[in-house]
């Protein structure tokens, strides 16, 4: 449970009277920029935000469980904030947001109501929207490798090590197969595939007495 001072446990008990939503953004190089819906600059958590700015919030949603959940803000663009040279550095990728409701009058006073990530940035003329997880979406991301049986490197890239500045391989393609590797480019030792896993098919297989039935590679 958030715990209130008794100035915005009034606000919100005379219906939000006095309150203001601030969003506070670190970039990815640390940069902390403020923003808010109040016709004047706030400063919350330290952090200067400015009016004037068009950032509003959208739609959100929360769920229950561990589901991640979704806000939206809305905003312009222009030099004293974001910029489009900025968006295009990668600056805002996975930048961190956090919205506060504070008294305007007295900002000091102010609770975190959410927090998450931008995970994409819509650019619509001379504004945007920011699309925002929540915290839990980082439970929804696959880390590490799937296991499967083709190679899920690039052909020539640093896992891979085919040299594709050899004569031999001008124009080679890859189906992602071991017998491709090995047949075509001779390089089974950087495989990064799993060509033993055993498919859907092995659960089909019945025993045969007329091979030889020692466990071995089926490939």
């Amino acid at each position: 449970m958030r715990a209130l001072s008794d100035g915005l446990k009034a606000a919100l008990d005379s219906g939000a009277a006095g309150l203001a939503t601030a969003w506070i953004l670190t970039r990815a190089d640390g940069l902390r920029l403020g923003f808010t819906d109040h016709d004047e600059d706030l400063t919350v958590e330290s952090v200067t935000c400015a009016a004037a700015t068009g950032w509003t919030l959208g739609a959100a949603h929360s769920e229950l469980g561990a589901s991640a959940g979704l806000a939206a803000a809305t905003g312009a663009l222009d030099s004293a904030a974001l910029t489009e040279a900025d968006i295009a550095r990668g600056l805002y990728d996975g930048a961190r947001v956090e919205a506060w409701r504070a008294l305007w009058g007295d900002p000091v006073q102010a609770v975190l109501v959410w927090r998450g990530t931008i995970s994409r940035l819509v650019r619509s003329g001379e504004g945007f929207t920011a699309e925002i997880e929540g915290p839990l979406a980082a439970l929804e991301r696959v880390v590490g490798r799937t296991y499967g049986r083709g190679c899920d490197a690039i052909l020539g890239d640093a896992r891979c090590r085919v040299d594709l500045s050899d004569p031999a391989f001008a124009g080679a393609a890859c189906d992602k197969t071991y017998a491709t590797c090995a047949a075509r480019f001779a390089n089974t030792l950087n495989f990064q595939g799993f060509p033993d896993i055993p498919g859907d098919d092995f659960l089909a297989v019945v025993a045969n007495a007329a091979t030889i039935n020692d466990g071995g590679s089926r490939r």
